[in-house]
């Protein structure tokens, strides 16, 4: 008879060491930072309220206890408990809409005594549940519409509720789960999909108010009107194998293109855009009579991504027209594409964080050495913008470090992921995977300038106990899960 005592042993054996060892060492490497970031000769004690590091170490041990209580609990707990816990976060975050107070212009943090939580930060952990014990399911498949559907719906109904509370940038985070379905199976067309209207929104913005030359045509619009006629052409090609209607489809298509676009630069200048869009919607005649003769419903998903594609562009083109986006997220965006070279206002942080990771150099100025930290030269050095601290005090040498670490905790969760016995762990482990790389990607690229300032922490290194206490409940649930892989469950 195995006794529950005999059975914590096992599991503390089973324990996944190496990430947890991995986990200490962000915590700490990351509270050093965070002291290099809010230094003050005034009050040298790093370990005082008075500075965000002597918060950050108390925030620290209270996540290595709620670590050890994490993995006192039994995985089926967390099963069971999965969509009960998603129903309780989703009614926690449409009341923190209304409840919570205005705080630089986001309405996403409770008060609660002396802190503040963000519930965004802790809704991670319950949708990764969620969709993993809804795709556990008997009888689930991913090609299944429905259940695609549904999945989908899961994590992006809290989304949509995060961007209800104008936090935009911890939203976006939640798009990192289309990454574990395609995991699981989803085709690629839908990550193709996804890819191209992003694309579509960068050149409709650069390019939008540029004109044709020799013509009255946007550049940006008639460039999207012509990559999604592409696009579409490829994805009817690659699933409906119907090469010969294609080949007529797509001679038809491109040359009246090119015929209007010779037309309007030697005969008569006018706006092709419109022939444009007269081609892309017979296009869509076309691929619905193939779908009236087929009844392939490959040919409907082909529509909708056309549809989508002229809907995401002229929606993009209104929102930027008409202000629908604070002016001062337009200007980020702006100021990313180079279509706005401010670097006294937008681009100031993101200027500001190059000259303090470039004067690093190789090997850093030292610990509490770095002077475009101390003198606050960079806002929110100790939250969005800690890795700055990192390359100005460390150096290219800690910079580096800090990434191979995050490079070897990433690649020791998805080893753990592949191993799971089921279906919901190996969910869950991909779905932590993803949001720790979604994180750690958009983080660092926003403070080298390559992706837009959405303010969203640096996992286990950025001030603040919200991120910290989800992160780490994200990560000691999968670990508790892998300790039981071998324990059959009663």
């Amino acid at each position: 008879m195995v006794t529950r005592e005999s059975n914590n042993r096992g599991i503390f054996l089973s324990l996944d060491w190496f990430t947890i060892g991995l986990y200490v060492i962000l915590l700490f490497w990351g509270w050093f930072s965070v002291c290099g970031a809010c230094y003050d000769y005034h009050h040298p004690d790093l370990f005082s309220f008075n500075l965000n590091s002597g918060k950050q170490f108390v925030w620290i041990l209270t996540s290595l206890l709620l670590a050890g209580a994490l993995l006192l609990i039994e995985k089926r707990f967390y099963y069971k408990a999965s969509m009960v816990v998603y129903v309780m976060m989703m009614l926690i975050l449409l009341l923190t809409i209304f409840i919570a107070p205005d705080t630089k212009g986001s309405r996403s943090w409770i008060p609660i005594g002396p802190v503040k939580l963000q519930p965004a930060e802790f809704a991670k952990f319950a949708v990764a549940l969620a969709v993993g014990k809804f795709m556990e399911r008997y009888g689930f498949r991913l090609s299944n519409y429905k259940d695609f559907l549904r999945t989908c719906a899961l994590f992006l109904l809290p989304m949509l509720l995060i961007i209800g509370q104008r936090e935009t940038g911890t939203a976006l985070v939640y798009l990192s789960f289309f990454l574990v379905l395609y995991r699981e199976g989803m085709t690629g067309s839908v990550l193709f999909a996804a890819f191209m209207l992003v694309v579509y929104v960068v050149v409709g913005v650069k390019f939008g108010d540029e004109m044709v030359t020799g013509m009255p045509a946007s550049l940006g619009e008639s460039w999207v009107l012509f990559l999604s006629l592409l696009s579409t052409l490829f994805l009817t090609w690659r699933y409906c194998k119907d090469s010969r209607l294609l080949a007529g489809a797509a001679g038809y298509s491109l040359g009246f293109t090119l015929g209007a676009y010779l037309f309007s630069a030697y005969v008569i200048p006018f706006n092709i855009c419109i022939v444009q869009l007269i081609i892309n919607a017979g296009i869509i005649v076309y691929l619905g009579f193939e779908y009236a003769v087929t009844k392939s419903y490959r040919y409907v998903l082909i529509i909708l991504f056309l549809l989508t594609s002229t809907f995401v562009y002229y929606t993009c083109d209104y929102v930027f027209s008409h202000n629908v986006l604070p002016v001062h997220q337009q200007t980020r965006i702006e100021v990313l594409l180079g279509k706005n070279d401010d670097v006294r206002s937008a681009g100031y942080n993101v200027n500001q964080a190059k000259i303090a990771i470039g004067s690093g150099g190789f090997s850093g100025k030292g610990f509490l050495k770095g002077t475009q930290t101390k003198l606050k030269y960079v806002p929110e050095q100790e939250t969005d913008f800690i890795f700055c601290t990192i390359g100005e005090e460390e150096g290219f040498l800690g910079s580096a470090g800090v990434l191979i670490v995050y490079l070897l905790f990433i690649w020791r969760l998805i080893i753990l992921a592949e191993r799971q016995p089921d279906t919901w762990g190996r969910v869950y482990g991909y779905s932590a995977v993803c949001v720790f790389l979604f994180h750690l990607f958009v983080n660092i690229g926003m403070v080298l300038g390559l992706t837009p300032v959405i303010g969203i922490p640096l996992p286990f290194f950025s001030y603040g106990g919200s991120s910290l206490w989800g992160f780490t409940l994200l990560l000691f649930i999968f670990l508790r899960m892998d300790a039981e892989r071998n324990f059959k469950q009663k």
